[in-house]
Formats: C-alpha cells, structure tokens, sequence
C-alpha cells in the first residue's frame, strides 16, 4: 500500500496544544495496539491522523512556517505516542532526525522545500545502514552523475517509517568517493519498500529493505555529509533524545499494565498474610522502586531537552555540542535501565497468570529489548566516563 498523497497538516501554535494532541492521539493509538502487534498490521490510518495532526511539524523553525516547540515538549509527544504503541510511536523519528540535519547545515533553498512539504503533510522516512557489510560505516550505495542526471543505487535496510513516507532520504557515496545524503521520492522509478522487518518486538515499524535501482534523484537535494564532519550540530544529540524518550514511553506502558493487572487480577503471595496484592509489602515496595526510576530517568530525559533547547539558541561550538551529547547519553543510560527493568518486573510483581498469551503483556519486554539495542548503552557510559575524566569530546557519526 503507497502512502496516501500529503494534504496540509494542522499548524500546532503552543507546546500546550502539541501535548494535548499528543494525549489525544494516544487515546485513540492504545486502542487496538497490542492486537497490531499480534498480528502485525501496519498502522496505516494511524499514521495518517498523526500526520493531519501536525505533530510531525513542531521542530520547523518560526522563518519557514513551523512553531520551533521545544525540545523538552518533543521529547514528551513520543514519551505520551509511545506509551500507547510504541511501534507506532517510533515511526515518525526519522522524519524529525533529517529536520535536525537540514536545519544544522541545509542551504535556504533546501530548508525551504523540505520545511514546506512536511507543512503540506509529506511525510520523511529513512533508507538505513546496509546490513551486508563488516561495519556500520560501510556503504555499497551510490550516487552518480548519468547522461540522464543523478541516479541512486543500492540496498538498504533498517529502514524505519520508509513504507509510509513520500520522501526516503539515505546515505550513498558519491563520485569523489564521499559520504553524501541522497533524497528519493517515494514514487520515484526503481524506488521499491519492502516489507522484510522480522523482528520480535517493534513489530509494526517496517523496518526492512529499501532498493534503489538506478533511482533518478534531484542533485539539488544531495547533502554533502562529508563536509560536516568537522562542523558542530545538534542533529545526533537531537535524534538520541527521540530514542531515549521512546524508550521512557515503553517504560511508562509497562509500568501502567503492572498496575493495573495487581490491582484487578494478581493474587497475593501465600505468605504475604494479606487480603490483596495491593497490600502485599514486597509488591508495594518494588513499585515504589519503579516510580522512583522511572521519574529520575523522564527528569534526566526533559533536563537533555532544556540543554539542548539553550544551547540552541546559541551558535553551536564543539563544546556545547559535546555537553548536548554527554546530556543525552545519561537520558539514554537511565530510560534504556528503566524500560529493561519495568518490563521484567512485570511478571514479576503480576505473577505467571499475566504471562497468558491472550494479554499479550510480552510485547512491552519484547518492544524494550529490542528498542534499547539503538546504539549500545555501555558505550554511553564510555562516552560521559571519557568526556569527564579526559576531556574527550564524543564522536560525531556520519555513517554512510
């Protein structure tokens, strides 16, 4: 199924209204999630009325026709979406993630196009990583110059939100050899989406294959990666904080279903000397424990946003762009840890009656253990330890 053609979105004026569309939306997207997930069907209405919502437009900067909410309001639209599917929740990351690109080095031109069609409803996947190669950082895709113009080849993979999108931008070598991004059109000839994802949790992200066989691709709408290697950004911090929050609403879910199944349906222990789960002492005691982390990790989380909110409204330097990444890998340690944690003790504290395959309860483990492997967590930990004990700044990523 394509992706229906763009319409004009709502334009979302405050990031009070943003949160409370985003509620709304949650409402209606935790009906019938965990049977998507069961069954694995893709949420091709839901993704619509996000998109009619006009949440996926609230980073467009003020000069091109968007609101320029904050980070901290980001960051709870997909903690809030998330919380109610978090497949579905983690569709539009890449559309948010290339929006922080081009408005760290997109030229006028190309800010104005992109800006402009995802305030007229184009939506923004991605084409990821390829996964035949030794590492992350290789790439077999091209770019090349043709007597009929530029045109795009290659196979890719990890390609989240790509079967909803009309813009699939990806990353190519170009004829010189260097790391370019390449936007291609949905409908664009020799473009085709495959959905191959098999994963056993994030089910209904589609995350799978995108080919480009000789795709004809508008030069204008080539980025030159490689040139921004040396230059500061906040695209990486930016798109890390979007998978922390993801990861903080699968938390919040999980957390949400425990209560409720100890309050209607666990048992207590035999030897607990209580009338009610509730009452059980050692359940009382791990819930607490899991409010506590959960609250530290969502105060971390929106304390990233706010940094990376004032160090926008700066100029970027390499430092304040390091203490961006430092502040996002603590969100990320603590909502990988929380979700991890929340999951498991689900059974836990429910009891083996809330491991029955008709709650479908799995899912939350299954959607947390999957989600966190996003960039591995112990090299987060490397990455503050290094920073502030040597003074190391993080790597900037430029993957092809």
């Amino acid at each position: 199924m394509p992706p229906r053609p763009p319409a004009p979105v709502r334009r979302i004026a405050t990031d009070a209204e943003a949160l409370d569309i985003a509620q709304t939306l949650a409402e209606k997207f935790r009906t019938g999630a965990s049977e998507r997930d069961r069954e694995r069907r893709l949420p091709w209405d839901e993704i619509e009325e996000f998109t009619a919502s006009g949440l996926g437009a609230i980073t467009i900067p003020r000069e091109y026709g968007g609101a320029d909410l904050s980070l901290v309001t980001v960051a709870k639209v997909f903690e809030i979406l998330c919380a109610a599917d978090p497949s579905l929740g983690q569709i539009p990351q890449s559309q948010f993630g290339v929006l922080a690109l081009i408005r760290d080095f997109g030229t006028h031109h190309q800010k104005s196009r992109i800006f402009g069609d995802v305030l007229n409803g184009w939506r923004i996947g991605n084409a990821g990583p390829e996964r035949t190669t030794k590492t992350i950082a290789i790439s077999t895709t091209r770019v090349s110059e043709t007597p009929d113009g530029m045109r795009l080849t290659g196979r890719r993979f990890y390609s989240t939100g790509a079967i909803f999108a009309h813009w699939i931008p990806t990353r190519a070598i170009d004829d010189q050899g260097r790391a370019v991004q390449v936007w291609a059109a949905y409908d664009a000839p020799g473009v085709q989406v495959i959905d191959d994802w098999d994963s056993f949790g994030q089910k209904t992200t589609a995350s799978g294959s995108v080919v480009f066989d000789a795709v004809p691709v508008e030069a204008e709408l080539i980025l030159p990666v490689w040139s921004f290697a040396s230059q500061p950004g906040l695209g990486g911090p930016i798109s890390q904080l979007i998978q922390a929050a993801i990861d903080s609403g699968i938390a919040v879910a999980a957390i949400e279903d425990t209560l409720a199944f100890v309050r209607e349906r666990a048992r207590p222990w035999i030897d607990s000397g209580v009338a009610s789960a509730t009452e059980d002492p050692t359940i009382l005691h791990e819930v607490g424990s899991l409010l506590t982390n959960l609250h530290a990790a969502q105060e971390v989380l929106y304390a990233a946003g706010a940094m990376i909110d004032a160090i926008a409204a700066q100029p970027v330097t390499d430092q304040s762009s390091a203490r961006a990444s430092v502040a996002v890998a603590e969100a990320k340690i603590l909502t990988t840890e929380i979700a991890l944690e929340a999951a498991e003790q689900l059974f836990d504290l429910a009891g083996s009656s809330a491991t029955r395959a008709g709650h479908n309860l799995d899912r939350h483990w299954r959607n947390a253990r999957v989600h966190t492997l996003h960039d591995p967590v112990r090299w987060k930990s490397h990455l503050i330890g290094n920073y502030e004990l040597n003074g190391i700044f993080p790597n900037r990523h430029q993957w092809n």
